[in-house]
């Protein structure tokens, strides 16, 4: 790509009446020849609302939601079908649901069945609905698929439960099941890559932070010790099966715990340098079969956003002080940060409020944590609650408890409904493809991150095969602004945006050079051509 130096000016354009007054400006500079990460993807799960969706939902409906997530087309307008997905993550069971309510999970939409029986043998006409969405998105072209497990199967735990034993922080398995869980993990991902629906990652651990004893769905704690453990025992799986599947580690339940060594989870953080410097006794650069990346969730970072800002700071200070090779993903995210711009979790929103709250939080995971992965936690949800990129119903706005009749209806059909969180995060997974690179984006002195952060935030990438530059700006503010770019001649003028606001879902339109508005409370990707 030729080297050039852009220079916006960004104007507020406040109209009174149909008359402007005088702008205030404040320039960024977008310079294609500083680098940051090279992306990789962005994704969202199946876990756990697929599993009755895939499975029993009438087709034509299906159909629509797999076609939001994972479709790269667009309609005759140019309007884009869906949000490309260049990542999906697919769950494997621990076998909770088989055991119905003497699992103790009281929800069936947070169980999950699983491939092994007890008697040893598989069974893969489980998890069907799962397997569906599956095919869709290798139907759609997405890029990566990962497997995930967050609790080894109930005929290898202590407590015969998908869910951990009362203060235990280690692995919730039997201690001579090590080797047969890794095996369990290993035969599946050997099976779907059989089928032609390999998994090109699988992540062994979710949260192991946390107190897992509360029947609410799977899961187990594990120390730094315990899952340096499992990942030889999977190493060594993986290298006598030949896979292709590489296992990408770390899924923390907070940034903190990458970074700082804690008091009350001593054992099982600090993890960047236990797991990532080479002087550790756990490098984990010692594998054959484990990714050159570490994964961490964004929950309880997100506000105010000095601690946005602040947690991302240290989290990529850490990393590059002990391992700058080493990528970071963040892995998994929803609203459960009580706040004052959208107060909590609690409460659908399947407007502009959420989905901008959630496109700063993308943005700053990408520009100061450096995220070359960010994914978002479930793409389905039933609860009237802000955890899911499509939302389903029976009327209303979703159930508000377990006990609620719909949560037995909505197993086999609804209402389904987009989102404006959906869509504005396709501003970013649909045009920052895979190997697009990050370019430097720098604000006048006047413009501080804090300031950024509930105005307007720009960041750029990089596409070399296309010769495209791609801009997400994330206009957080009550007024419209004006991107003016000074360049010479090196772009052609026709420029292709897309919208996301309270009226437009990715809405297409094909602008000019010196035309470039970010309407307020938006969020617009612009995606510039240079010349041959």
């Amino acid at each position: 790509m030729q080297k050039i130096s852009l220079l916006f000016s960004v104007i507020f354009l406040l109209v009174f009446s149909g008359y402007g007054k005088n702008p205030e400006s404040r320039h960024i500079n977008i310079n294609l020849d500083k680098e940051y990460q090279v992306m990789h993807s962005f994704g969202a799960s199946d876990s756990w609302r697929c599993q009755f969706v895939g499975a029993n939902w009438p087709q034509n409906k299906k159909n629509q939601m797999a076609e939001w997530l994972f479709s790269k087309e667009t309609d005759d307008q140019g309007n884009p079908l869906g949000i490309g997905l260049s990542m999906w993550r697919f769950y494997i069971g621990a076998g909770s649901m088989e055991q119905g309510d003497s699992s103790e999970i009281y929800n069936p939409w947070r169980r999950a069945e699983c491939f092994l029986n007890e008697d040893g043998t598989y069974n893969w006409s489980k998890q069907k609905g799962e397997q569906w969405f599956l095919k869709q998105a290798h139907k759609h072209g997405v890029e990566n698929t990962m497997a995930f497990s967050i609790s080894a199967p109930v005929h290898y735990t202590l407590n015969g439960k998908a869910f951990s034993p009362k203060k235990r922080t280690h692995l919730n398995i039997k201690e001579d099941k090590l080797d047969d869980y890794a095996a369990f993990l290993a035969e599946v991902c050997e099976y779907f890559e059989s089928k032609g629906l390999g998994f090109d990652y699988l992540s062994p651990f979710n949260e192991p932070q946390w107190d897992w004893s509360n029947p609410s769905q799977e899961g187990t704690p594990a120390t730094n010790e315990d899952l340096f453990l499992f990942t030889h025992f999977l190493d060594h799986e993986f290298t006598k099966r030949g896979l292709n599947t590489q296992m990408a580690l770390g899924e923390a339940a907070e940034y903190q715990f990458l970074y700082r060594k804690g008091d009350q989870y001593a054992g099982s953080s600090g993890q960047f340098r236990e797991f990532l410097s080479e002087n550790s006794p756990m490098y984990i650069g010692q594998f054959r079969n484990v990714a050159t990346l570490f994964s961490g969730h964004s929950y309880f970072t997100t506000w105010p956003v000095e601690k946005l800002i602040d947690i991302r700071q240290k989290l990529r200070s850490s990393l590059d002080s002990i391992n700058p090779a080493m990528d970071f993903w963040q892995s998994e995210f929803c609203i459960l940060e009580e706040n004052d711009d959208i107060e909590s979790g609690h409460g659908r929103d399947l407007g502009m409020g959420t989905a901008l709250y959630v496109a700063r939080v993308i943005h700053h995971d990408l520009t100061i944590a450096n995220a070359t992965s960010w994914q978002w936690w479930t793409a389905l949800t039933q609860c009237n609650y802000k955890d899911g990129l499509i939302y389903l119903d029976n009327g209303n706005e979703g159930i508000p408890s377990q006990q609620h009749p719909d949560n037995e209806a909505l197993k086999y059909d609804g209402n389904f409904h987009d989102s404006k969180l959906m869509w504005a995060l396709g501003n970013y997974s649909r045009f920052v493809r895979p190997g697009m690179v990050r370019v430097e984006v720098s604000y006048g002195q006047s413009a501080s991150l804090e300031d950024q952060a509930v105005s307007l935030m720009v960041s750029g990438y990089k596409n070399t095969a296309t010769n495209e530059l791609v801009v997400v700006a994330v206009n957080y503010g009550g007024e419209s602004e004006k991107l003016f770019l000074e360049e010479d001649g090196r772009f052609l003028k026709k420029v292709k945006a897309y919208e996301t606001s309270e009226k437009s879902d990715l809405q297409y339109e094909l602008t000019e050079l010196t035309d470039l508005v970010v309407a307020p409370k938006s969020v617009k990707t612009f995606v510039l051509k240079l010349k041959q």
